[in-house]
């Protein structure tokens, strides 16, 4: 870890993770697993069939001990860790199978460590869990253990929940963030030090994505641009150096961006079809060897990587092949690979050629086939791999919505 991190700072977000995920208590959930993905419909078991009928899984999201899934009929789906209400379901208690919150219809979800954010179909936006940095964005810092929403706007687009601070982007292009803003995460500049209702990032309306890291946020415009702000401390703002930015500030000055994710202090994007990664690397998370880079450098030098997930430090990514790598840290298996060691080079997972779905991951991954499947693996402390344990997988097991 560099000396220019916030060490004290990390440490104790950390360990306050870790025992809070540890001390929310575990209750037993029914989970029905896919036994064998061979086996046809008529030869099929009770649970087998069971499993055939439950919905399928069009997005995921990993959050820091909980997984959220919007299912093809819209249906939206949380479990795991719910200490802080992140699951939605009027409870604070830790679910180890998915479990539905609500029964409105959603568009787009994506999990912090602690709380949760999702688009409903109507264009609202909603979100729960965690609230004492204002992260939830509904004027003021209670948590909530149920949906609450975003102001009055009917125009949300999609949104992205970081550890203590929330962006989302509406229909009309423009960018809003709140929550923390200790290292102007915020793209508003030093203040306010805690927003709990959305500001307005810039005048910009031509932004089409946005990812939120720990203390920095990351956006593509239009262009195929690439912009981030907030604290530098590793150069996971990708400028080639290590001043913070109050405001975002472009990297470089190419175009053809296509995907960004902003990990714990790392960056990983995908432009025109190569992938670059910067920031920290103690765990390899970069892709590459050495210490952190301050500005992109290629991993590798294929063209055909076409989606992008960091969070915490480990990055995963897939090609257009439809197959998936993972890389960086891997103590809890959230590479996938089928060890605990960690990688500083992408590293297969598996063998298949079929990962064309959704992409998340933290210390546990999760990330969809073509036919809808939903599979996780890695850390499981909180029953976030949804299939009714608590054992880590470090390599990918099916994950089946109840019927």
């Amino acid at each position: 870890m560099s000396g220019y991190q916030d060490g004290r700072l990390r440490a104790r977000w950390r360990r306050a993770t870790r025992l809070l995920v540890a001390a929310a208590a575990m209750s037993a959930g029914s989970l029905v697993l896919t036994a064998t993905l061979t086996a046809g419909t008529a030869n099929a078991g009770p649970a087998q069939r069971a499993a055939l009928a439950a919905p399928t899984v069009s997005s995921v999201t990993a959050g820091g001990a909980h997984t959220c899934a919007i299912s093809t009929d819209g249906g939206l789906w949380c479990w795991g860790s719910n200490y802080g209400g992140q699951l939605g379901d009027g409870t604070t208690t830790n679910r180890s199978a998915p479990t539905q919150v609500g029964t409105a219809t959603w568009t787009n979800v994506d999990a912090g460590t602690g709380h949760t954010c999702a688009v409903r179909t109507d264009g609202t936006l909603w979100c729960w869990g965690s609230n004492f940095r204002g992260q939830l964005g509904d004027g003021s810092t209670t948590s909530r253990s149920a949906p609450v929403q975003v102001g009055t706007a009917t125009t949300w687009a999609r949104g992205d929940a970081g550890p203590q601070h929330t962006c989302a982007i509406r229909t009309d292009g423009t960018l809003w963030c709140w929550g923390f803003n200790r290292t102007t995460q915020l793209g508003v500049g030093a203040s306010p030090y805690v927003a709990n209702t959305p500001l307005q990032v810039g005048t910009a309306t031509d932004w089409v994505s946005v990812s939120t890291g720990y203390g920095h946020t990351c956006g593509i415009r239009t262009g195929g641009t690439l912009w981030c702000w907030g604290a530098s401390s590793d150069g996971q703002l990708g400028l080639g150096n290590l001043t913070p930015q109050t405001a975002p500030a472009q990297v470089g000055t190419a175009t053809g961006w296509t995907g960004v994710a902003a990990g714990y202090v790392h960056t990983c994007g995908v432009r025109s079809g190569a992938l670059w990664c910067w920031g920290e690397n103690g765990y390899g998370q970069l892709g590459v060897s050495g210490s952190y880079r301050t500005a992109p450098v290629q991993i590798g030098t294929a063209t055909t990587w076409n989606r992008i997930a960091a969070s915490s430090d480990t990055t995963c990514a897939s090609r257009t092949d439809g197959t998936l790598w993972c890389w960086g840290k891997n103590s809890a298996g959230q590479v996938g690979d089928g060890s605990t060691t960690h990688r500083s080079a992408p590293a297969q997972v598996g063998a298949a050629t079929s990962w064309t779905g959704g992409l998340a991951v933290t210390d546990h991954g999760c990330a969809i086939r073509t036919d809808a499947g939903l599979w996780c693996w890695g850390d499981n402390s909180g029953g976030q791999l949804g299939d009714g344990t608590t054992v880590n997988r470090s390599t990918p097991a099916q994950v089946t919505l109840p019927a």
